[in-house]
This record gives C-alpha cells, sequence and structure tokens, in this order.
C-alpha cells in the first residue's frame, strides 16, 4: 500500500549494535530468556531486515579473555561475514563497564594501574574498529562516577577524563585512523551518579581538549528522557555547536531505569520532532538504534523489533515532509515569524531610540494551540 516507501534502504544510514539485536533478555531480576547468537548470525539477521550497518564493542565481538590466535579467527570470520551480508561497520566503541575491573571507574578510577588498562584497551579496540573501517569511535563512561564523593573530589575525575580523551586523540593522530570521537552522557545506571550527565556537560568539556576538533558527541534518547529532558533541544546544540558526531535512537518514559525501547515506541511525538529535525537540517550521520527488544520476544520477535525501529523513523520522515508542506502550518509560520524590524542594530543608540508598543506586542496570539493540533493532525493521518 505504501509502495515500499517505508522499508529500509542503504541511504537512510540505519544501523545497530551487536548488543542490541544481541541482547538476550537478561535483566536485574531475570535471567536470559533468549540464547546468545554468535556476531556473525547477528549480521546475517540485520541484513535480513533491511539494516545498513552492524556496530559493537570490542568484547561484542571477541572476548575479553580471547587469545590472540582466536581473535583473529572471530575477526575473520566476521569480516567474512560483513562482506557477504554487504553491512559496513561505520561505528565502534569500548567496553568500559562491564568486568570487575571497571568497579570504580576507567579513565576516573582511583587505581592508576586501571586508568592505565583502560587506555590500553581503548586503543586496542581503536585497532579492531579500524580493521573494519569505523569512523567513528563512542566512548560512554558508565562506570565514571560515585556512589559516595567521599571516593574522590569531582574536579580530579574530570582532570583524569581529560587526560585520558587527550592521549586517544594522539594515537589516532600517530595511527592516521582519522576517527572522530563521540562523547555518549548518561545521569546515573550503573552508577548513582555520573560525572557527565548531559549532552551539555561535554559539550562544556570538549573545548578544554587538546584536539577538540575531533571530538563530538553521541546523544541517546533514552539517556536524556531518563532525567526529564528534551532530547531534540540537546541534539539541536550539539548540531548547532558542530558536535553531533553520532546518535543513538531508541525511546523512553521521563524519570525510569534506561528501558532502551523500540524507537518511537513510548513518546512518539517527542520522536517526530527529532526526526523532522534531523531531516530538515540534513544530518549525514549515521541513524543508529540502541534499544533492545521485549524480553518477551524470541529472535523472530527481535527481526520484529529491528524492522519496527526503521519503519517508524521512516513514518516519522513522511510526516514530517507533509508536515512542512502543510499550507496551514505554513501559513501560521508565516504570520508568526514576520518582523518589520531588523534585530541586528549598528549601535545601541539606534534600538533605545526606537519606542516599543508593549500593549500591542502582548496583544497578539501566537496560534500555537493551533499549530500543537495540526502537528497532532498530520501523525493521526487525518490532515
Amino acid at each position: 500500500m505504501n509502495n515500499g516507501m517505508f522499508e529500509p534502504r542503504p541511504e537512510h544510514k540505519f544501523t545497530f549494535g551487536l548488543w542490541t539485536v544481541g541482547n538476550p533478555g537478561r535483566d536485574p531480576f531475570g535471567d536470559a530468556v533468549r540464547d546468545t547468537m554468535p556476531p556473525v548470525d547477528l549480521v546475517k539477521l540485520l541484513a535480513e531486515v533491511g539494516a545498513y550497518g552492524v556496530n559493537f564493542h570490542d568484547n561484542d565481538l571477541v572476548p575479553i579473555d580471547a587469545a590472540a590466535s582466536e581473535r583473529d579467527r572471530i575477526v575473520k570470520e566476521f569480516r567474512v561475514a560483513c562482506d557477504t551480508s554487504g553491512l559496513k561497520v561505520p561505528m565502534a566503541t569500548v567496553n568500559l563497564f562491564y568486568d570487575p575491573v571497571f568497579r570504580d571507574g576507567a579513565f576516573t578510577a582511583n587505581d592508576a594501574n586501571v586508568r592505565a588498562y583502560a587506555l590500553q584497551k581503548t586503543i586496542r579496540a581503536m585497532d579492531l574498529g579500524a580493521e573494519f573501517g569505523a569512523q567513528v569511535f563512542v566512548l560512554w563512561g558508565g562506570r565514571e562516577g560515585v556512589e559516595t564523593d567521599a571516593c574522590r573530589r569531582p574536579d580530579e575525575a574530570i582532570k583524569r577524563f581529560r587526560e585520558a580523551v587527550n592521549y586517544l586523540c594522539e594515537y589516532n593522530i600517530a595511527q592516521n585512523y582519522d576517527y572522530k570521537f563521540a562523547l555518549e552522557a548518561k545521569p546515573n545506571e550503573p552508577r548513582a551518579d555520573i560525572y557527565f550527565p548531559t549532552t551539555a556537560s561535554y559539550l562544556a568539556f570538549i573545548p578544554s581538549l587538546d584536539h577538540a576538533e575531533m571530538v563530538g558527541v553521541n546523544p541517546e534518547v533514552a539517556h536524556e528522557h531518563m532525567p526529564g529532558l528534551n532530547m531534540l533541544h540537546s541534539v539541536a546544540q550539539a548540531w548547532e555547536a558542530g558536535k553531533l558526531f553520532h546518535i543513538d535512537l531508541n525511546d523512553q518514559v521521563p524519570g525510569r531505569y534506561d528501558q532502551d525501547l523500540r524507537f518511537g515506541s513510548a513518546t512518539p511525538k517527542q520522536a517526530f520532532w527529532l526526526v523532522k529535525f534531523l531531516e530538515d537540517v540534513g544530518y549525514e550521520g549515521m541513524r543508529h538504534f540502541d534499544a533492545h527488544a521485549y524480553r518477551t520476544e524470541d529472535y523472530e520477535g527481535v527481526k520484529d523489533f529491528a524492522r519496527g525501529c526503521m519503519r517508524t523513523y521512516l513514518i516519522l520522515k513522511e510526516k514530517a515532509e507533509r508536515w512542512n508542506t502543510n499550507e496551514e502550518i505554513r501559513s501560521i509560520l508565516a504570520e508568526i515569524e514576520t518582523t518589520n524590524i531588523s534585530n541586528r542594530f549598528e549601535n545601541a543608540g539606534d534600538l533605545l531610540a526606537i519606542e516599543f508598543d508593549r500593549k500591542q506586542l502582548s496583544e497578539k496570539g501566537l496560534r500555537y494551540e493551533r499549530l500543537d493540533q495540526l502537528t497532532i493532525d498530520v501523525l493521526f493521518g487525518v490532515d
């Protein structure tokens, strides 16, 4: 009926992590409900549902204690699977949160040996990603935080994190990898408090780096929604600063634990504004889905989940096009944006010389109620 307009194509740049479709459904209150699927089989699954690419943490692909020969075998098999399926590997990242060695953090840990090991593990993950042509390297500091501030001063933690990122940038230059680093924020979980809780925290931090030009952010819907923030605003700030290097799409009910729901399934109106923004500004990066299927599903349900993420994005993209061309919406926008005065003045004297009619300015209705209802009409298909 839709002539394939909601079917994923390579130009949509939809990607999934091995840890997303490979999530076995384990949670703090229950064990796995799906068998662990090998990475090469996950590649086949993603190719079947129409994804463009597959991303991975280092240990999603190679076990943390793998011998060199095992590592080479796994990498070779994965490369064959990607080549056969046509899937790309646009992004790689490193797991610095699961192993017990990182219980006090990685780059910010009090133990200098842990900090050094974290750097070593990260550069090896960079090497691995580079073998597959990854161009973005995401850093999520899931353990970079505290349960009690008695353990260290937070400014010292920030200094340690800066030293680590500077080191990784130098390694990036030395190896000619040409990575762009994307820092991913989260307010809490698994730590009680994480040092860089919001995208804005990282945007303030990045200018202090030695190579700020190669470091940006990776906003995630769930991580912004958890504390009740507006994902669109975080993404827009990153975009305006030239720092939107990657994005994680999922969904989340504000105020709850990290849910990683199917994109657009919980807050479709917010998802609409996000998709509309990305398409309106011409974002050319990957649309990466960092989400998990419900624990109720088998692997056929996982495929439904993956297809649903991509389909919802494309539906909202089509809705954004309809919103942009809706005659009444365009008319209202033209009316409320009309102005007879420039916002730029040669000097303060020119501005001070103007006599504003406050009463007249305050009386004009802005029709935001109508605009919002028209948005609902577009989303519900009754426009």
